[in-house]
């Protein structure tokens, strides 16, 4: 049960690089609405957008996805870089 739980949270994703910063995440596009990312690194501290929120108070639970990294997700599917599975 804890491998096929563990296969459903992680197959399909993969290595993308924020084009802004140079921030390494693992992605998978579910649909063109859902997408899963995983953060192989403190978000609040290696993406400098969220960097900032956080040291404005924003709680690190409560941070939302950057809008760059956002962006080089759509430019990747667009470029056929990242498969949509949806």
């Amino acid at each position: 049960m804890l491998a096929e739980r563990d296969e459903f949270l992680t197959e399909g994703l993969r290595p993308l690089d924020c084009r802004s910063c140079g921030t390494t995440v693992l992605v998978k596009k579910n649909s063109p609405q859902h997408t899963s990312i995983q953060w192989t690194t403190d978000a609040s501290t290696s993406c400098p957008v969220l960097a900032e929120r956080a040291a404005a108070g924003v709680h690190p639970a409560l941070l939302d996805t950057c809008e760059r990294l956002s962006d080089s997700i759509t430019e990747a599917v667009r470029e056929g870089r990242l498969p949509c599975h949806g």
